[in-house]
């Protein structure tokens, strides 16, 4: 079986080799690293998204009072359905209120055409005209017209366009009357008219409006029901979601696991010149980098103590994989480390030359 090579040369350098004919597997390594990599990635995602879940629905349930919540702890006893239930149970929720609301507006069309049927709503039925009465201060005055042709066009509108709530209709009859009385003066028979058919729509509006407010109460309960159960759905997904989340990242921890060991199978033995060299370059670490180094070996060895005062270290005793997660970490840490010695020289030499500049300059007395 071929192996992988490692040697230590200088005490102070780590060297890694290859021996000829190891590419192929090399590339097989890399290969099966770059997969699990991608499947990290993926899984990072994932844990994102769920942590994002869970810390909005933690700030909805502190904002929520204390009768909500004991409400919600209820219903998590019950089966909570999927989310696409849910979404197809809202719909139903929704044609239905939306037809509810429909029969309150044909009811409130019967109050409309009995307003419109007095002898005084004539005025009322058409757009103003204001050209033709000269009324050319009009659109100063009136923000919005109305009258009750615009109202029955858009009541039987059937492109979307059309109002939504029995309310929208109130406010623009109200509005109708208004526009007419402010517009007017309080002596004139249009204001009259428009001040004694707003009292009598809100004597009828007043019959009606029990109807309306039992409606909307309905379909704000439904709503905040609706809500709950959409919440209650998403939190069962994600729960969902965060254990098949903890199965994949177990896997992906076992496969990592089966290459390190197919590594350790196929790395060459560590001769005594070579742990001795490791050893040696151990002793030139940063005492950061020194305690983690002796981590690894804690890692790999439960009974060895790395934070104890005094630390025995037996290159002998650790096992191959010991040995190359050292020889890995020091080389890794000892190339950082020369990195910032070499800088810390540069910068060093720097300033000694920018202090030798200024000492010439000094004028002699």
């Amino acid at each position: 079986m071929e192996t992988f090579d490692a040697s230590i040369s200088e005490p102070g350098n780590v060297a890694i080799g290859i021996p000829n004919g190891g590419s192929i597997q090399i590339e097989g390594f890399k290969h099966r690293v770059d997969e699990i990599v991608s499947k990290v990635d993926k899984l990072e995602h994932k844990v994102h998204d769920i942590e994002n879940f869970y810390l909005t629905v933690n700030k909805k349930q502190t904002s929520m009072s204390k009768g909500n919540s004991a409400t919600k702890d209820k219903d998590k006893e019950k089966l909570v359905p999927s989310i696409k239930k849910q979404q197809q149970d809202a719909s139903r929720r929704e044609a239905a209120a939306t037809k509810r609301m429909q029969d309150i507006m044909r009811q409130f069309g019967t109050i409309l055409r009995q307003i419109t049927q007095h002898k005084w709503a004539w005025p009322f039925m058409q757009p103003v005209d204001v050209e033709g009465l000269g009324l050319h201060d009009y659109f100063e005055v009136i923000d919005k017209p109305m009258d009750f042709s615009t109202i029955k066009n858009q009541m039987e509108a059937k492109d979307g366009t059309g109002y939504k709530h029995v309310r929208e209709i109130c406010a623009d009859v109200r509005l109708v009357f208004k526009n007419a009385m402010k517009y007017n003066d309080e002596r004139s028979d249009v204001h009259v008219m428009a001040k004694t058919l707003l009292a009598k729509f809100e004597e009828k509006w007043l019959q009606l409006l029990p109807k309306v407010t039992e409606e909307e109460t309905r379909r704000e309960e439904e709503e905040a029901e609706a809500e709950l159960a959409m919440q209650l759905a998403q939190e069962a997904a994600h729960a969902k979601m965060a254990r098949d989340l903890t199965n994949e990242l177990f896997e992906v921890d076992v496969h990592l696991e089966e290459l390190r060991e197919m590594v350790v199978k196929r790395c060459r033995k560590t001769s005594t010149e070579e742990k001795r060299k490791l050893g040696a370059a151990l002793t030139r670490l940063s005492p950061d980098d020194l305690s983690k180094a002796l981590e690894i070996v804690a890692q790999h060895n439960p009974n060895f103590q790395a934070n104890a005062e005094e630390v025995d270290l037996d290159m002998d005793a650790q096992s191959e994989s010991t040995l190359w997660s050292l020889k890995f970490f020091v080389k890794e840490a000892l190339e950082v480390q020369d990195k910032k010695n070499n800088k810390r020289k540069r910068e060093l030499c720097d300033a000694i030359a920018i202090a030798s500049k200024k000492t010439k300059k000094v004028p002699k007395e």
